[in-house]
């Protein structure tokens, strides 16, 4: 399958006007979302889009004319703003997930009722042109999945409408649960509330740059200078993805074993896959000081990783697991029956590129080995290459 992709690489962290700009300068026609954005009928609405340099870099530069005095919105009114206006379904279902999303965290953070939620982050007319207008563009372009960046998170303080936040801000660590983040040392604000609420609203998962054809790479530039003297800026790449239905990302956890009976492998096995294990490995390998061990490999679902490690570490005699995130790709398979001699035969169709290949499964063809007391290749070869096949 093809997607028109997105990818969100935020080394300098995001913001809302970071986004928006990143848009704007991967094509994305400002009079068109200006014309959108004027749907919400809100007085007054106008965002200047000018070019900007940062480390030799060019990028798009968003400031929204905030000259004119706006009423303090809660979150019930914009949701009134959006759900009366005349945009797409999809733009206002969106921006009232990733306002909700805001609303929510901030309601948390701060102790008080969703509805009672009035403060700058959600009510601001900044918010609201970087919020719906990065769900206008990313419709506007015909973006249909969106990746970001593990996000940088600074430290220190800020001052903001609520007195003096740690960074990263309260509501910026609530919308961040479960997103990947890893520190950097800036005392500076990194990752702002409306930014971290359009990553949680908007992607479709979270890593490095997948594999596709840029079309567009675009820039968005933030509102300061990073104290460092890195560009602050968000790049936006877009192009075409093929995504393999096959393909997936799978959790690899490791551990060298030295102390350990390997007779014990076959029943370690059968714990594994029954929580989800793929494949289990164990290697010979020769460790410190001469002494023979094992390395045990586990290939699994990032969803069963927690009862995997607990397996491991009683099981065996493992006191620390090494594990990390890959990609895999898989050829399509199927189970399919064969009718043998001896009855049918349960197997896996294989389609490669080309070529059809089936593999028999081990036990069934085992079974008919021992009972009919022939050689086990000889039931492979039968259910390999007989021809009443159902699929």
């Amino acid at each position: 399958m093809t997607y028109k992709t997105a990818y969100m690489d935020c080394f300098s962290g995001i913001s809302g006007d970071m986004l928006l700009g990143a848009l704007l300068h991967c094509d994305l026609d400002k009079d068109y979302l200006l014309t959108e954005l004027k749907k919400l009928q809100i007085p007054g609405l106008k965002f200047s889009a000018s070019d900007h340099k940062d480390c030799s870099i060019n990028s798009c530069k968003v400031v929204v004319d905030q000259s004119k005095r706006q009423d303090l919105r809660t979150f019930s009114t914009i949701k009134a703003l959006l759900e009366n206006s005349a945009l797409s379904p999809t733009v206002i279902s969106r921006s009232l997930h990733i306002f909700n999303l805001l609303a929510k965290a901030e309601a948390k953070v701060h102790g008080i009722d969703l509805e009672e939620v009035h403060f700058h982050e959600v009510g601001a007319l900044d918010t609201i042109v970087d919020i719906v207008g990065a769900v206008i563009g990313f419709e506007h372009l015909g973006i249909t999945r969106i990746i970001c960046s593990p996000l940088p998170s600074g430290h220190g303080f800020i001052h903001c409408d609520h007195g003096r936040l740690p960074l990263p801000a309260p509501a910026v660590c609530e919308l961040l649960k479960g997103v990947p983040t890893y520190g950097v040392d800036l005392a500076q604000e990194l990752v702002t509330p409306t930014g971290a609420a359009l990553v949680r609203g908007l992607s479709d998962g979270y890593g490095p740059l997948p594999a596709m054809t840029v079309e567009t790479t675009g820039y968005g530039a933030g509102s300061q200078s990073l104290t460092n003297g890195q560009p602050n800026l968000l790049r936006l790449l877009i192009g075409t993805e093929q995504v393999v239905a096959e393909k997936q990302d799978v959790e690899i956890i490791e551990t060298n074993l030295d102390d350990w009976r390997s007779e014990g492998f076959p029943y370690l096995c059968e714990l594994l896959f029954s929580q989800g294990a793929l494949d289990v490995t164990l290697t010979p390998i020769l460790m410190k000081k001469g002494r023979p061990g094992y390395t045990l490999q586990v290939i699994s679902s990032p969803a069963y990783r927690q009862q995997i490690q607990e397996i491991i570490f009683s099981e065996t005699s493992a006191i620390g697991l090494r594990f990390r995130t890959e990609s895999r790709r898989t050829l399509k398979r199927k189970q399919i029956s064969v009718e043998t001699p001896w009855g049918q035969v349960m197997a896996k169709e294989v389609t490669g590129t080309g070529r059809i290949s089936v593999y028999p499964e081990y036990e069934e063809c085992r079974k008919i080995a021992v009972t009919h007391k022939i050689p086990l290749q000889e039931v492979y070869h039968k259910v390999q290459t007989y021809k009443d096949v159902q699929r």
